[in-house]
């Protein structure tokens, strides 16, 4: 199964637009960030290409996330139309991890091995809800998608160098 590099542009999603707040042009704005406040510090975003640029004021924390005010938006009807838009920064922007932190981003398309060295799949997403993250596994001996608990007793292995992870998953997930 082949492996998929990271992005060429080395971009990394820090955020989502929900939809509109208000009727004066605000945003309803989901942070991706540890601390959900600091996706002001990145702005200007930008597109998933890096195409189009964002400047992003935060306003006030609002249920599910922040208001905020991007340039250039100053109608209801403007803001609803960036609903699902999803805002990047660079890397370099970004402070550096511990040893067994990782961004989201770097998961994807990571080979999965199991303690005996045989492909249970390749991660296709990163999901949280609400307890802790799961690796979302697809993969040719597979009938569906297979959601891997992302702990270190389960997943004690991860090299990014060689794009490979080892887990040890619970009895019967596989």
């Amino acid at each position: 199964m082949p492996t998929q590099t990271p992005p060429e542009n080395d971009l990394i999603c820090v955020g989502a637009i929900a939809g509109s707040y208000g009727i004066r042009g605000e945003v309803r704005l989901k942070s991706f960030c540890a601390q959900p406040e600091e996706i002001e510090a990145y702005s200007p975003l930008t597109n998933e290409d890096g195409s189009q640029s964002y400047s992003l004021t935060l306003n006030r924390a609002v249920k599910g996330g922040y208001s905020g005010h991007i340039d250039g938006i100053e109608t209801k009807e403007q803001a609803d139309a960036l609903k699902g838009l999803r805002l990047f920064t660079s890397r370099d922007r970004l402070p550096s991890l511990p040893s067994d932190e990782y961004y989201h981003a770097d998961l994807i398309g990571v080979q999965v091995y199991d303690t005996g060295g045989a492909l249970l799949g390749v991660v296709k997403s990163v999901q949280n809800h609400g307890a802790s993250d799961l690796l979302e596994l697809q993969g040719e001996g597979l009938k569906g998608t297979v959601f891997l608990p992302f702990t270190l007793d389960v997943v004690p292995t991860v090299d990014l160098e060689q794009r490979r992870i080892v887990a040890d998953p619970p009895e019967g997930l596989f």
